[in-house]
């Protein structure tokens, strides 16, 4: 039996049937645009009430349209709007009972969050029922909580990062630690790389904390951190070990000679008075150095003993002096010592 048959005649206003259908289309048999959904006006423009579809749309499905009832035969449409930016619709037609006119249901499709960032459009625009705007909330609130946990993760990697350069900052200086010179000495002799290893140790430090008190001390630290900064490459590493010790790691030196003109800039610096509050601080430097080529096998504790008992030579020679302590293996060189002058 024909279904038409149970279905009773019944008419929609165009304000309850935009309600049901925001972007509906009403189109007479010449394709001409009767009414539309408010969704659809707002995005079209109430002047293309009685233009030609044609005018207002690029049809891609059906690519040819002679009549209304062509729209109906496609099944399903294909539409870009005319103006920018060019909004594309998915669609479906039915022929209206008893006329030769047909009303066009469209939608975004998978385009709906361009559409809504585009037009500005909010769940007004569209119908209670389309689930669309429930997937549109989805994703955004699940774009929103991926944003949060980006903006964590960012904040949780530069917490790391803070954590980790203190752990290996002198906290007065802003030098590099012994933890770090450690790290540093241990890559380099994995890597088999060559360096020299420069110990300074201040002399007359301690009169300075006792006649001008520590925090005239600790501006003297601080202004030797500086010298040694300035002193060196930027591939160099400047580190205070503790107290008014100093150890520079300076790769891919092998030659003294480089050390002991490093040294003789460095003494001559540090013996110039510092001033704090009006002040003088009168300090001087000792210095002990060893070359990581001069050793067949180099080790860190053996590099470390070697270079600290390089320096305190020089301060049994009378300081204010750099002493390159070559070890005998290779087979003894002796020490080589200079001074500022």
């Amino acid at each position: 039996m024909d279904g038409d048959h149970f279905q009773p005649d019944f008419t929609l206003a165009p304000g309850a049937l935009g309600q049901l259908m925001p972007m509906y289309l009403h189109l007479d048999s010449d394709c001409r645009i009767r009414a539309a959904g408010p969704t659809l006006l707002k995005l079209m423009g109430t002047d293309v009430i009685g233009a030609d579809l044609r005018a207002v749309f690029s049809l891609r499905r059906p690519a040819k349209l002679r009549h209304a009832h062509d729209l109906a035969q496609a099944m399903r449409l294909r539409m870009n709007l005319r103006r920018a930016p060019g909004t594309g619709f998915k669609g479906v037609a039915v022929p209206l009972r008893g006329a030769e006119e047909v009303l066009v249901n469209l939608s975004f499709g998978y385009a709906v969050r361009e559409a809504v960032r585009d037009h500005g459009l909010s769940d007004t625009d569209f119908a209670p029922t389309d689930l669309v705007i429930e997937l549109l909330y989805l994703a955004e609130a699940k774009a929103a909580v991926m944003g949060e946990l980006a903006k964590m993760n960012l904040r949780l990697r530069s917490a790391k990062q803070q954590a980790e350069e203190q752990a290996l900052t002198d906290a007065l200086t802003g030098l590099f630690n012994r933890r770090a010179m450690e790290q540093k000495l241990s890559l380099l002799l994995a890597s088999g790389t060559n360096f020299a290893l420069v110990h300074l140790d201040l002399d007359y430090f301690k009169e300075v904390n006792d006649t001008l008190g520590h925090g005239a001390g600790d501006h003297v630290l601080s202004e030797v951190g500086k010298i040694l900064s300035g002193a060196v490459r930027e591939t160099d590493l400047v580190t205070r070990v503790g107290g008014d010790e100093f150890i520079l790691i300076l790769p891919d030196l092998t030659d003294p000679a480089p050390v002991h003109q490093l040294g003789a800039r460095i003494l001559e610096r540090v013996k110039l008075p510092f001033l704090h509050e009006g002040r003088p601080c009168r300090i001087g430097a000792s210095i002990g150095a060893v070359l990581s080529a001069d050793y067949s096998r180099p080790e860190a504790y053996r590099l470390l003993s070697d270079v600290d008992h390089a320096l305190y030579t020089s301060k049994r020679e009378g300081r204010g002096q750099l002493t390159v302590l070559r070890p005998d293996d290779p087979p003894s060189m002796g020490a080589e010592v200079s001074d500022a002058g």
